[in-house]
């Protein structure tokens, strides 16, 4: 072995000698070497001495250890090693002053050392004492305490807690050694004094006078304690310390030396008691108690007081802890004693909570926290803010160390206190017994052997010896087996592959169900051959063409996205955005199956292009799963294979578009393509070449294999460009596979980077370098031509013309030559630019003239072309003037002047090729809006079967299927446009189409985000998120490019509308003459009921759009009569298909005819109608005109209702109506028909008609709810049951004595007809349009009111015997409202949950009074109380019955598994109740037969009435989004106003004399005057009435669920028993107040009277346990715990660096999911909150679906922490996310507590409290993980909330402004100032760090919010209106070059080399900036 040479110091001389040991030489032989070989280092003991191994820092020198060899400490030749004395003097401090030297040995830690130094001071239990280092004032300034920061950052939160912790005096103040490290290692110098302190209080109880060392250092601790302030202590017992104090110092108490002023009381008592007058003469008192006592005794004494202090024994840690709720921190002291661990308030120090040592389970600290876990003794953990963690730690470690060491020592057996002795341990059998025994350590002599023994087999048998068998092993044997190898042995699969494999097997599935279905096409019913029969097949190609195109699309895109993803390693592979990509394949693939099937069925099949598609479609299929099954981690496919599966796809997808007549138009195009894309490969195999080549001659063969593995993939990733080129190409036209396309290029850029470095690295040979740089050059050019071939395509879509690039540079240089006010020289330099743009336009549009075959086109743009010139020439002239003249500034506004001129010339010259650029904009933002909104459907299907929150399923559901009905609209807008481009109907169509689009698309994108946390499958999750991300920002698009086409197309609505009804009137034309041919059928999927119901609501929509036509014409307004008509024609269309399908449905040729017949009729009004508004706005004001277009509504009207009464089952109710109109005439009779009855006849058959009536009415309202024949038949029955009713009545009334009488009865009777034919009309209403908003529950008050009308007449008419007719009325009156305990799936009135338990309470109260008074008038036979009693007792069991429907609908719509309704947006029914109190109060205004009262009286009801419209319009206007509604709204609460203004002003009186007034003289003029005055009213509030009947406006009914059926259960059962027991007991109470005497009667009447009462209080119980949200709030509350103790137990792993991360998913995954979560949770703060105060029946759907995202929540946020490398960043996303399940369980607690209830007013504040703390730590974690994502270059959620401001700018009326137009625009400006700096800023750190430009885009994104709210406030306050719609429409587009520059920047950040994304980035700056 070498010699190791090594350098020896004698340290005691300064000697140096070299020596050479063997390096296995122990250490203490090495040192006995050195003793003898050097005389200077042989004084002293040896055992004193050793060596040491120096460094440059004293702290990491190191003492060898002497039973080690030298080699292990890895010495080195030439080393120094100092020999050294290893004893070192060390001054010890006790507390009372007192300093020793004692001599330690300097190789040992602290704690060996204490036994040392304690022993030598006479202190036995060393373990409770430790050492302090006292700290210097140098050293104090770099922080030493509790939360230490620098001190350049302190804020003042920091100082006031330094101030806090030094007036505390902590014991994190006290720099406590650590016992594991020697001195020389904690810096403690041999000049340093250490203080000597008790820092374990465990068995100082057992310190008395025996001990006297220690009791005294206790008394010195205890007195310094008590006198600064840790123990606090009152003034009384301060005295009695500070007594015995002056006994131990002074001896016992002397009367003439002892007095005031002996004592210096700073020493005796603590600062605050220092001043108490009369202190010292107490003390003295104290001292005088104390009497002979010794100072051993009085120390004694002192010691024990003090611990009878709370604070004694206790070390105090000032930390701070965090409030619930909130992310607000506040200091507490946290306590440690031998017993437990307590939280001490600072203050006070009181204690707040305690936890005994024993409870604590485990605990962490990190540099900066400590935390504590309970386990079960507590459910949460504790955690506090400190940066002596580790010191609490070692305190509580302490203790527990104490403890278990005095528990070992009382448990030992045997001899106690032997430590050292050894355990014998005898195994005597396997599993029998263990023999221990103690044995006595004895000296013996060490014996040699080795240990190394043969191996023996043993036996576990416990029989004798076993036999074993010895033999050879067979010689090797060889065998090939060809086959798949085994998975089993293969490297197990991560997580995330695992995932990916769930993924592909149920895709794998989705794909073999769609290649199964794809074998049949579908089976169409047989269609018609009329015009709308053949438009429907049209249509309905070209919708599936569509749908098939973009998903085709989709797919190729996800396999391109596959082929990128999966290009690296596997440990990179980002498998969640794998699975995304597979399920988007996947879920398109079974959505394009079913739309190819349709297709093909559709398709003429003469050629077989049918079967082909579907051929196409199942070879599509089999590529996709060949893929599915090469990207299997399992399956360890060679990259290749799935390279040409993606290939295959590519292929397939070409074929399917081309059979489907879809394909690209250009194929020169697609080939340019696939050349530039084998240009590519080819370049990269030449630098293959070249870096082989290098590779040759590398010396380094590391350097050489990376050479090779980077030109291999680069090589792989050029083969995959050309892969993915492939793939796209066939739908290169979709933006998502440009993407992809672009991406691939990018991983070529890389790979080719990566190559040229490793070339340069591994050799310096510049010819080969060189050669290999310009290869990479030659790839580097032909992908940039690839690129930038692609990116043309995506900016151009299709050539529009060549006007456009110099109308773009007039725009830009007239704008320049604005902006260059002041400077001469620049305008005129920008002047000639502007001389040669507008030449190229001039001469460009004089050669299409000369080309135009159309004279006319060619005059046009001859003429434009003049103006121009002529504006050019006159720029010219003002450029020279300019010029010329550089100083006048006169010259220079001409110029100005000259260019604004040119720019209008332009406007005009170019308009046309604007317009089709503006429409083709239009058509491809349509087009991919649809595409996205397809994608989107399709995502939310898959999704839906792994989404847990049923509530967020179906608002997806509901959306989904909104758009859905809008897509069909949108696609044959696109392609009617595309096809008839110059048709300006067409793109009228498109432009409404797209407006109708995108109200329904934004709610899609609002339910998918609200989705996406709630999806456990995390591939569907993403694929969700995506698209809906990806509609948002189409929808955006879509709605700049409708408002510029819109602009562009101008106010042509109006002759568009008028077309469409023409053409509608010419398809109901041709189907009619089908019905006489026999050959009109219905459509797919249209049956009689559906069409019908189509009919009666669309008739509703049709009135409501002519109402605004009317008053718009009216007005004068163009543009909005434009709008009103196109939307009255909208309407028509869906009128005319649902009468067409009605009258295909209908089996009666001549009920099929008169249905087309009267549509026709509707048509042809309308059509009138348009004309005549037109007129209106060519002659406004002109009164022939309002006339004739009021004649024309009013006529369209009375058709509409023709049209509506010819549905089946219309005719009959009308018939029923008429019947009941011509059966009232016999009450106007003036002499009534003699009587044929006697009157015991005539009141027997009144009674039983009555019974009829009534019975007839329920069937009414039965059968309005099924069929048309139902309805026909009750609606027969009804009227001929009112005629013998009817009869009967008039029978009656001739039987009457007096006239008075008989005018009464025939009044009743007329009240009877009355209430019948309304019962019939909401019957009728109803039947049209079972959807109307509370259509049922009108028919059920009119039913209510026949029966009380009924009630009216026969309580007037009989004369029973006492009581009898109060019971029958009774008994008819709880019949009526049984109906309402049948299905309570609707409102009964307007009570809240809250109302109805008081209704109840009230009701039963009543009842229970009544109740006792029929049995007590019974008795007295007071018949008339009797009377009385009963109608009490009946009006209360309706109360009650009312009461426990609505509890009962309020319970089931409670339940999270119903579906709340939705409140419209005006309340029809309040608008037509309106309507009939205005009409009838004008009809009194009118009527001669009107008194003084009453004429005031109607005026005040017409007040009223008018003034609730009004409000109601008001309101409407402020919630709608829709701007043409907001202003109808307005103008018609305008018009009702002052018509009510006017006919108020004819009504009133002025003075007494004034004689024009209608109160003030009833002459017929003035009551022609106010006939007058009451006509435009009444036209104004039927208009209105007509406007809010739309169903857009109405309110959407609540869907009860299984579950709210079965929770409504128990309140209907105890009604119907209520009614059913209390039916039978009016029923005895009417025999028995005939025959009061009956006892067996009476016993019958008190067990119904017991039946009653416990079914009453059954209900109160019913209805109070089912309180609608309290048992979703427990729940959800128990959830939310959940989650906390979730996160705090993660919490607690990451302190210990012990949080498993999280690999099944990648980072941004999880941010995205965790950023979703947190939107979704503080978009539902402020539901919450409502539902809490005044919704109870909203408030378990909103706990429930507040809760439901806090699992995700929690998921996320423990993943994402997981990543997190930084302790600190994990630390504050977990208790970030713990704030807010805090925040939020405060929230459930509050609004469990306010229940929904508005009259707990004092839970509200509570409840606003909770919502603002949620807001709070919402917008905390949201800052938190923005600047996390801009950090990562991740900018979707930027773009997103980019979008989202662009829509807002859209959205309703903006909140009331607060400031002026020129206030909002100064903050625009600033801002968009901003946005412009940011943006240069980019393109500056764009080349030089662009790791900073996610900051710069969240800064973009933020400003762009601000200016989009700014700009929303001034376009409301802007005058006139015109100039709030162009700050719209310039803040809109911002936003578009907004998105455009963050995603540029996400993208440069993510990749920082990629020179195509920095060449984007740095020309969108410019555009952004110009945008301004």
């Amino acid at each position: 072995m070498v010699a190791l040479s090594l350098k020896i110091c004698v340290r005691q001389c300064n000697v140096v000698k070299t020596m050479q040991f063997e390096p296995s030489t122990p250490v203490y032989d090495a040192c006995r070497i050195i003793r003898e070989r050097v005389p200077e280092a042989q004084t002293g003991q040896a055992s004193d001495y050793g060596l040491f191994l120096s460094d440059d820092d004293p702290r990491k020198g190191i003492w060898l250890e002497s039973g080690r060899t030298l080699d292990y400490y890895m010495l080195r030749n030439g080393d120094i090693l100092e020999y050294k004395k290893k004893q070192r003097p060390q001054k010890i401090k006790m507390l009372d002053g007192a300093v020793k030297t004692i001599m330690v040995d300097d190789s040992k830690t602290v704690g060996e050392l204490l036994v040392t130094i304690c022993s030598r001071i006479g202190i036995t239990n060393y373990e409770e004492y430790s050492l302090i280092q006292e700290v210097t004032e140098e050293k104090k300034e770099d922080g030493m305490g509790t939360l230490k920061k620098d001190r350049t950052l302190l804020l003042r939160d920091e100082r006031k807690m330094e101030k806090l912790k030094a007036k505390l005096h902590t014991d994190d103040d006290l720099n406590w050694l650590d016992h594991s490290r020697t001195f020389r290692e904690q810096g403690v110098e041999e000049s340093e004094t250490l203080l000597l302190r008790r820092k374990f209080f465990y068995s100082d109880q057992n310190v008395d006078s025996r001990d006297p060392v220690q009791l005294n250092l206790l008394y010195v601790q205890a007195r310094d304690d008590i006198l600064n302030g840790s123990h606090p202590v009152s003034f009384d017992k301060a005295c009695e310390f500070a007594g015995i104090q002056a006994q131990i110092q002074f001896g016992p108490h002397v009367e003439h030396k002892h007095k005031p002023g002996f004592l210096d009381l700073k020493e005796f008592l603590p600062k605050e008691y220092i001043k108490q007058r009369g202190s010292e003469k107490k003390i003295f008192q104290e001292h005088k108690n104390c009497g002979e006592m010794t100072e051993i005794e009085a120390k004694v004494k002192y010691v024990k007081l003090a611990r009878s202090l709370q604070t004694y024994g206790v070390s105090f840690f000032l930390v701070k802890e965090k409030m619930k709720g909130k992310n607000k921190l506040v200091p507490r002291l946290l306590g440690i004693t031998k017993e437990s661990v307590m939280r001490v308030d600072e203050k006070t120090k009181d204690v707040v909570q305690e936890w005994p040592l024993t409870t604590v389970k485990r605990w962490a600290a990190s540099p900066k926290s400590f935390t504590l876990d309970f386990g079960e003794y507590q459910e949460s953990y504790y955690s506090v803010q400190t940066t002596e963690g580790e010191q609490i730690s070692q305190l509580i470690a302490g203790y527990i160390d104490i403890i278990l060491k005095k528990k070992q020592s009382k448990d030992r057996f045997g001899l106690e206190g032997d430590e050292e002795s050894t355990m014998l341990e005898e195994s005597v059998s396997p599993k029998k017994s263990t023999i221990l025994q103690q044995q006595f350590n004895r000296v013996g002599r060490v014996e040699h052997g080795s240990v190394a023994l043969p191996g023996i087999i043993r036996s576990g048998s416990i029989g004798g010896p076993d036999t074993f068998n010895v033999g050879t092993m067979p010689s090797a044997q060889q065998q090939i087996t060809t086959g798949q190898m085994h998975r089993g042995h293969m490297p197990p699969l991560s997580l995330a592959q695992q995932a990916l494999m769930g993924t592909i097997n149920s895709s794998m599935q989705a794909v073999q169900q769609a290649q199964s279905d794809l074998g049949y096409v579908d089976n169409l019913p047989p269609l018609g051959h009329d015009l709308a029969s053949r438009v429907w097949v049209q249509n309905k190609v070209d919708e599936s063409k569509h749908e098939i195109h973009s998903q085709v699309d989709a797919i190729t895109a996800g396999t391109a996205s596959v082929v990128n993803l999966t290009a690296g390693e596997p440990t990179d592979t980002d498998y969640t955005a794998v699975g995304c990509a597979i399920t988007t394949i996947s879920s398109n693939l079974t959505e394009m199956s079913k739309g190819v099937k349709l297709l093909a069925a559709l398709m003429d099949d003469e050629v077989g292009s049918g079967h082909k598609l579907m051929g196409a479609a199942r070879m599509l299929a089999g590529a996709v799963s060949d893929l599915l099954r090469s990207v299997e981690p399992a399956a360890a496919e060679p990259r290749q294979t799935v390279l040409t599966a993606a290939g295959s796809i590519g292929q397939a997808s070409g074929d399917l578009l081309r059979h489907m007549g879809e394909g690209e138009t250009d194929e020169k195009f697609q080939d340019t393509l696939m050349n530039l894309a084998k240009a590519v490969a080819n370049a990269a195999a030449m630098l293959v070449l070249k870096a082989k080549n290098v590779a040759q001659v590398a010396e380094d063969t590391i350097l050489q294999n990376r050479v090779i593995a980077a030109a291999t993939q680069c090589a792989l990733s050029t083969s995959q460009l050309v892969a993915c080129t492939k793939v796209v190409s066939p739908t290169i036209s979709s933006p998502v596979c440009q993407e992809q396309l672009v991406e691939a290029g990018k991983l070529v850029d890389r790979s080719v980077e990566t190559c040229v470095k490793a070339c340069r690295s591994a050799s310096d040979d510049g010819e080969l370098l060189k050669q290999v740089g310009a290869a990479a050059g030659v790839v580097s050019q032909a992908l940039s031509d690839l690129l930038q071939h692609v990116r043309h395509y995506a900016s151009c879509g299709e050539p529009i013309g060549r006007y456009d690039q110099a109308t773009d540079t007039i725009m830009n240089v007239t704008e320049n030559i604005f902006t260059s006010m002041g400077d001469a020289g620049e305008m005129v330099r920008q002047a000639r630019v502007l001389a040669q743009a507008t030449s190229d336009l001039v001469n460009a549009m004089r050669s299409d003239a000369e080309a135009e075959v159309d004279v006319d086109n060619s005059k046009k743009l001859l003429a434009a072309a003049k103006l121009l010139a002529d504006a050019t020439a006159r720029m010219v002239e003002a450029a020279k003037g300019a010029a010329a003249y550089p100083e006048n500034e006169d010259q220079q506004q001409r110029l100005r002047e000259a260019a604004e001129g040119l720019r209008v010339a332009t406007n005009a010259a170019a308009q046309n090729a604007i317009k089709k650029k503006l429409v083709n904009r239009l058509e491809i933002a349509a087009k991919q809006a649809a595409a996205a909104a397809t994608q989107t459907i399709a995502a939310a299907q898959n999704a839906a079967a792994s989404n847990k929150n049923t509530v967020s399923h179906q608002q997806l559901v509901h959306s989904c299927k909104a758009v859905a009905d809008c897509i069909p609209q949108l696609v044959q807008g696109m392609r009617s446009s595309q096809a008839q481009p110059e048709e300006l109907g067409a793109q009228l169509t498109l432009i409404m189409a797209s407006q109708s689009f995108l109200q329904p698309g934004s709610k899609m994108v609002t339910s998918a985000k609200s989705a996406v946390p709630t999806v456990a499958d995390q591939a569907a999750a993403m694929q969700l998120g995506q698209c809906a991300k990806n509609l948002a920002t189409c929808l955006a698009e879509l709605r700049t490019a409708t408002q510029k086409a819109h602009e562009a197309c101008g106010p042509l609505e109006i002759d568009s509308a008028l077309k469409t009804v023409q053409t509608l009137k010419s398809e109901l034309q041709d189907a009619k003459m089908s019905v006489i041919d026999a050959q009109l059928k219905p459509l797919p999927g249209e049956t009689l009921e559906k069409c019908a119901q189509d009919l009666g609501s669309t008739s509703k929509a049709v009135g409501s759009s002519m109402a605004q036509l009317l008053t718009c014409a009216a007005q004068g307004n163009e543009h909005y009569t434009g709008v009103a008509a196109r939307e009255t024609a909208q309407a028509l269309r869906t009128l005319a298909q649902a009468a067409r399908g009605v009258a295909a449905s209908t089996r009666e040729p001549q009920a099929a005819a008169a249905m087309l017949d009267s549509a026709q009729y509707v048509m042809e009004g309308s059509a009138m109608l348009i004309h005549e508004a037109h007129q209106a706005l060519v002659h406004p004001g002109d009164a022939e005109s309002q006339q004739r277009l009021a004649q024309v509504a009013k006529a369209v009207s009375h058709s509409l209702n023709n049209c509506v009464n010819c549905l089946p089952g219309q005719k009959d109710v009308d018939m029923a109506l008429r019947s009941i109109g011509e059966a009232s005439k016999k009450l106007l009779v003036d002499i009534l028909p003699p009587c044929n009855k006697t009157f015991q006849e005539a009141q027997t058959d009144l009674n039983h008609t009555a019974a009829e009536l009534n019975h007839s009415a329920g069937e009414v309202v039965h059968s309005s709810r099924g069929t048309s024949s139902q309805l026909a038949s009750a609606s027969g029955k009804f009227s001929q049951d009112f005629d013998e009713f009817l009869d009967a009545g008039i029978e009656m009334a001739g039987h009457t004595q007096s006239k008075d009488d008989q005018i009464q009865v025939i009044g009743n009777l007329k009240n009877i007809s009355m209430a019948s034919s309304k019962l019939l009309l909401a019957a009728k209403s109803l039947s049209v349009d079972p959807g109307a908003a509370n259509a049922k529950s009108l028919l059920a008050v009119a039913a209510r009111a026949v029966t009380e009308s009924i009630n009216q007449l026969i309580t007037l008419c009989t004369q029973q015997a006492a009581g009898q007719k109060e019971c029958d009325n009774a008994l008819r009156e709880l019949e009526a409202v049984r109906g309402l305990l049948d299905n309570p799936n609707e409102p009964v009135n307007e009570l809240s949950y809250f109302d109805c338990i008081e209704s109840v309470m009230e009701n039963s109260k009543v009842l229970g009074e009544s109740m006792a008074g029929i049995s007590q008038h019974c008795k007295t036979g007071d018949v008339v109380a009797f009377g009385e009693s009963v109608g009490v007792a009946s009006k209360a069991l309706c109360g009650l019955t009312e009461a426990a429907g609505q509890a009962s609908y309020l319970v089931g719509v409670s339940d999270p598994n119903s579906q709340s309704g939705h409140e419209g947006l005006v309340d029809p029914i309040q608008f037509a109740r309106a309507h009939q109190a205005i009409q009838m109060a004008c009809q009194s205004l009118v009527d001669p037969a009107s008194s003084p009262s009453q004429v005031l009286s109607a005026a005040t009801i017409v007040a009223k009435h008018t003034s609730a419209l009004c409000n109601a319009c008001r309101l409407a206007s402020s919630k709608t989004s829709n701007p043409v509604a907001r202003r109808q709204f307005v103008q018609s609460a305008k018009e009702v106003a002052n018509t009510t203004a006017n006919l108020v002003k004819t009504i009133k009186v002025n003075s007494p004399t004034d004689q024009n007034a209608l109160d003030g003289d009833f002459s017929e003029e003035n009551r022609n005057k106010c006939r007058v005055a009451t006509t435009p009213l009444l036209e104004a509030v039927e208009n209105l009435s007509a406007f809010a009947n739309n169903p857009e406006f109405a309110s959407i009914p609540a869907q009860i669920s299984n579950e709210g059926s079965a929770a409504q259960e128990p309140i209907v059962r105890s009604a119907r028993s209520m009614l059913d027991s209390s039916t039978y007991l009016l029923e005895t109470a009417r025999s028995l107040v005939l025959n009061p005497k009956d006892p067996p009667t009476w016993s019958i009447l008190a067990g119904h009277s017991r039946t009653v009462s416990d079914s009453i209080k059954s209900l109160i119980t019913s209805i109070r346990d089912k309180a609608p949200g309290q048992r979703e709030c427990d729940y959800s509350i128990d959830n939310i715990n959940k989650c906390i103790r979730d996160i705090e137990q993660a919490s607690l792993a990451a302190v210990g660096q012990t949080l498993p991360c999280r690999d099944d998913i990648s980072m941004e995954a999880l941010q995205e999911q965790l950023t979703s979560s947190v939107q979704e949770i503080g978009h539902l703060i402020d539901p919450v909150s409502t539902a809490a105060r005044g919704e109870a029946a909203q408030l378990g759907h909103k706990v429930t679906q507040l809760a439901s995202y806090f699992d995700p929540l929690i998921v996320a946020s423990v993943g994402l922490a997981s990543k997190l490398h930084d302790h600190q960043q994990q630390m504050t996303i977990l208790d970030q996310t713990k704030t807010l399940s805090e925040s939020a369980l405060q929230m459930l607690y509050a609004a469990k507590e306010g229940g929904g209830n508005p009259k707990a007013s004092h839970t509200h504040d509570a409840i606003s409290e909770a919502a603002q703390l949620m807001k709070e730590a919402v917008d905390d974690i949201m800052v938190t993980l923005n600047e996390a994502a801009s950090e990562g270059g991740m900018v979707g959620g930027m773009v997103e909330s980019i979008a989202e401001a662009m829509g807002r700018v859209d959205e309703g009326t903006p909140p009331e402004p607060e400031g002026s137009f020129v206030d909002y625009q100064t903050t625009m400006v600033k801002f968009s100032k901003a946005i412009a700096i940011t943006a240069q800023e980019m393109m500056t750190k764009s080349v030089t760090c662009p790791e900073e430009l996610g900051g710069l885009a969240s800064q973009v994104t933020v400003d762009y919010g601000q200016l989009a709210h700014q700009g929303r406030l001034a376009a409301a306050t802007a005058e006139p209106e015109e100039v709030g719609f162009q700050i719209k429409t310039r803040v809109q587009e911002l936003g578009h070059g907004c998105i455009y520059l963050v995603q540029k920047a996400g993208a440069l950040q993510l990749s920082p080399t990629d020179s195509f994304s920095k060449r984007e980035l740095i020309e969108v700056c410019p555009g952004s900036h110009r945008r301004r």
